[in-house]
Parts: C-alpha cells; sequence; structure tokens
C-alpha cells in the first residue's frame, strides 16, 4: 500500500510517498489550487498503478478544497489529526522542520493507526459549518464594538451603566440614542457611531441565526429533539462532526470530540482515568453546553448525573461522564436518521 502524506499552506502543497514499511518514495510540491490538485492526481496515477491512499492533515479550512478536489476525482482520503502528525515528527530520526518533514510525518502516522476518519464529501455540513463561523465572527466584532462603546458611554455618563448583554436588544440601543444625541463632545459622537456599526452586524448576527436554524431544522431534525440541544448548538455538532459516516463506531466519534476518558492507571490505582483535553474543542464545547443545561433539567441527564455523584464521582467526573453518554447518543441520533425514513418518537437525554 502506498500513502500519500500532505503538508497544506494558502499557496502551495508539499505531498510526499511513503510504502507501507514507511520509507519515502518520492514528493511533490503543487500550487494551492485546483489546476496544482490535479497536477498532483496525475502524478500519482502515474507512479503508483496500483491505487493510493491520501493523508490529509485534518486542517479543514486549508485543506478543504484539496479535499473535495480528491474526493470528485475518486481518490480514498483520510484525515490525520494535527497532533498526532506532530507525535510522529518529534518521534522520527530526521530533525528539523520543513513541509516534505511534515508531509512525510502525515503519511507515517496514517500508517500507524489505520482507522483514521475517512473524508467525505458532505457539501451540507461545509455549508453550515461556514455559516456558523462567519456568524461567531460577527458576534465577536459585536462584542468588541460593545467593549468600545461601554468606555465612551462611561466618560460621557458614569452614572449610565447598561446590564450585560442589554446591547443586543433594540430598545436599549434606542435609549442610549436619545440618551447620546443631547449630549455634546467627541465620547457622545463615537458613542452614537458605535451603536450603529451595533445595530448593523446584530442585524445580520440575527439574520444569519435564521438561515443557520432553517438548515439545521432539514438537515438534522432529530438533533433539535435532545434535550439542551438548541438550533446553533445542533449546527456546531453538523459543523464539526463532517459527515457521521466517516466514524466507524461512537468510540471513535467521542474520541474526535474529546469526551473519551484517557486512562491513567498503574499496578493498584486500576480503573483511573482522566479528562480527554485533545479532540475537537468545538465539538466538546457544544456536547459540554448540552450536558450543562440537561443538568438544570429533570430528566434522565439529570438522573445519570446524579447516579455518578452518589457512585462517588466527583461533579467534574460526573460531567465527563454524562458528555461521554452524549457522544453516543448524539453519534446515534444523526446516523438513526439519516439510515431511516421515519422519525423516532421520543430521543432519549442520555442513553
Amino acid at each position: 500500500m502506498v500513502v500519500i502524506g500532505s503538508d497544506v499552506h494558502k499557496r502551495t502543497h508539499t505531498f510526499v510517498a511513503v510504502d507501507e514499511a514507511g520509507r519515502k518514495l518520492a514528493e511533490l510540491t503543487v500550487r494551492a489550487d485546483p489546476k496544482g490538485h490535479d497536477k498532483a492526481i496525475s502524478w500519482a496515477r502515474a507512479r503508483f498503478v496500483d491505487g493510493v491512499m491520501w493523508a490529509i492533515e485534518d486542517c479543514r479550512h486549508l485543506s478543504a478544497r484539496l479535499e473535495l478536489d480528491l474526493l470528485d476525482a475518486g481518490e480514498r482520503v483520510v484525515r490525520v489529526p494535527p497532533k498526532m502528525m506532530a507525535e510522529q515528527r518529534r518521534t522520527a530520526r530526521t530533525r528539523g522542520k520543513s513541509d516534505p518533514i511534515d508531509a512525510l510525518a502525515v503519511a507515517r502516522a496514517a500508517l500507524r493507526e489505520p482507522d483514521l476518519p475517512v473524508a467525505s464529501h458532505d457539501e451540507a455540513s461545509r455549508e453550515v459549518k461556514l455559516l456558523v463561523d462567519h456568524r461567531e465572527d460577527l458576534v465577536n466584532q459585536r462584542t468588541a464594538i460593545i467593549n468600545r462603546f461601554r468606555w465612551h458611554l462611561h466618560r460621557t455618563d458614569p452614572r449610565v451603566d447598561p446590564a450585560p448583554k442589554s446591547l443586543d436588544r433594540a430598545k436599549t440601543r434606542a435609549e442610549l440614542v436619545e440618551l447620546l444625541n443631547g449630549r455634546d463632545g467627541i465620547d457622545a459622537r463615537l458613542g452614537l457611531e458605535l451603536l450603529a456599526d451595533i445595530e448593523q452586524l446584530t442585524c445580520r448576527v440575527n439574520a444569519l441565526e435564521k438561515e443557520i436554524s432553517a438548515l439545521v431544522a432539514a438537515q438534522a431534525p432529530v438533533l433539535l429533539e435532545l434535550p439542551g440541544c438548541g438550533a446553533l448548538t445542533a449546527a456546531k455538532i453538523v459543523a464539526e462532526t463532517a459527515g457521521i459516516g466517516r466514524f466507524a463506531h461512537e468510540a471513535k466519534y467521542a474520541m474526535h470530540a474529546g469526551v473519551a476518558p484517557i486512562p491513567v492507571w498503574s499496578g493498584r490505582t486500576k480503573g483511573r482515568v482522566r479528562m480527554n483535553k485533545s479532540g475537537n474543542r468545538q465539538l466538546n464545547a457544544a456536547l459540554h453546553r448540552i450536558a450543562v443545561t440537561q443538568i438544570r433539567l429533570d430528566g434522565l441527564g439529570r438522573a445519570y448525573y446524579d447516579k455518578r455523584l452518589a457512585a462517588g464521582n466527583s461533579t467534574t467526573e460526573a460531567l465527563r461522564a454524562l458528555k461521554r453518554r452524549l457522544a453516543r447518543v448524539v453519534f446515534n441520533t444523526p446516523k438513526n436518521n439519516h439510515n431511516s425514513s421515519t422519525r423516532p418518537a421520543t430521543i432519549p437525554a442520555a442513553a
């Protein structure tokens, strides 16, 4: 088996082919555009007639276009987590860092781990991810502008202090515009300009939220029935999962989400585990929001959390266990929704 590892950048992609023993066979660097991708595919097909497996470092903002072109050409593609590539490079005999060294580390990491997630041509989840990321960028911009506005407002009138998150509401913004319209000075003027920017960004954020909610309702309606899972959280799960079918079973999905426990026992301390700090942290945060919400509600999630506490777990350990259970539910929910033409009547909180 020939594996081609890739090191992706904005301008160029470097590919290194290795045999099943990890020995380097060939190397190629192309431009990061469709013509460069076609050149790499032609190079691989001409040199390795028995077919290859492409291993790509999982940096979807840089590798998405390459993945799509490879999949359109009928190639097999697997995703290598960046942490795994870095560990392989650290333990290799080759010293230093370069694009070929990184591509070689990606290829050898793919050889070492035969059950890596397989990339799939999933335009639906990619669209949701781009919209969710764009909305979050706009929210961050609005937060920065709100912080600047509060300083100008404080210098204009220290007695006025809007409640946290109240500037998201049109009523609060209208009251502040009326207040600042009667004031002189540069702070009042800049405050009015910043309020106009907040108004514009809020309209765009709300419009994106409606669009995202409609997409999620069409793509993953069963996720919205999960207690504690709102439209934006469901959208984050769809976006960061990037195709549930690429995971062989729920344990691999839990590891991808960073909720699978890591064993840390030796000798007589058998059975001890610690929290997993790797994996997709965005997906981990989405599961965390669902878990925290379920703990506040009456239901199976809260019952399972209380059961773990009664068994002697700390609150952190009980929360970790609930998130692991939720990963199983979330994994099975979209799979069942995809494989069945009828939706189940109810979805358990943590089965």
